[in-house]
């Protein structure tokens, strides 16, 4: 089994989405020891946005990076990714990368009927974390919708959120929240499930 695991945090050490992506990764590897990680640092390994030379193949590194970052998540039965909330979106390293994955003929197509998803059977779990307090759908929250509905139109049907929320409104609600989130991340036979 392989896991694919996604940081993209500028935080650094004072990451809350690290700490939980770092805390779910160590589930899955302690209750599957022969389990292979791959882990990629979108904020300290960028990506550059994508751009025409690198979608034409014109950019030949750029378009063997774009390939391995492609390979890598096709390749993943789990991915865990770190998405904070800035300025109510993802950040644009997590973008960048998303921009790699969403290829069609690959990990999508279109159809007569409309898109259809290639990249199923895998599962994603992301560990949100964000300075305020977001009840699902409400306006402003653009972290979650977006991934739900992206990784959707991939096809990946079993998507995942652990959240840590209002880590923005003071010390003891940072606190709370991590220890919420943490609480809250499930163990890997329960997320099979």
């Amino acid at each position: 089994m392989k896991l694919l695991h996604i940081d993209s945090s500028i935080q650094g050490e004072a990451s809350a989405s690290r700490a939980l992506t770092h805390e779910i990764v160590a589930r899955w590897k302690s209750a599957r020891p022969d389990m292979r990680v791959t882990y990629r640092d979108l904020a300290a390994q960028e990506l550059a946005h994508l751009s025409h030379r690198a979608l034409t193949g014109v950019d030949e590194l750029e378009a063997a990076r774009n390939a391995a970052t492609l390979e890598e998540f096709l390749a993943a039965d789990v991915v865990v990714i770190g998405a904070p909330m800035y300025n109510f979106s993802i950040p644009s390293q997590l973008k960048a990368w998303i921009d790699r994955i969403t290829v069609k003929g690959r990990t999508f197509r279109y159809t007569a009927e409309g898109p259809v998803g290639l990249a199923g059977g895998k599962q994603v779990i992301v560990a949100i974390s964000r300075g305020g307090m977001y009840a699902p759908n409400a306006p402003g929250e653009f972290v979650e919708s977006y991934l739900k509905f992206l990784f959707g139109f991939l096809g990946v049907e079993n998507v995942k959120f652990v959240r840590a929320e209002g880590l923005g409104v003071s010390p003891q609600h940072r606190e709370a929240g991590i220890g919420a989130a943490l609480a809250a991340i499930q163990t890997p036979a329960a997320l099979a499930a």
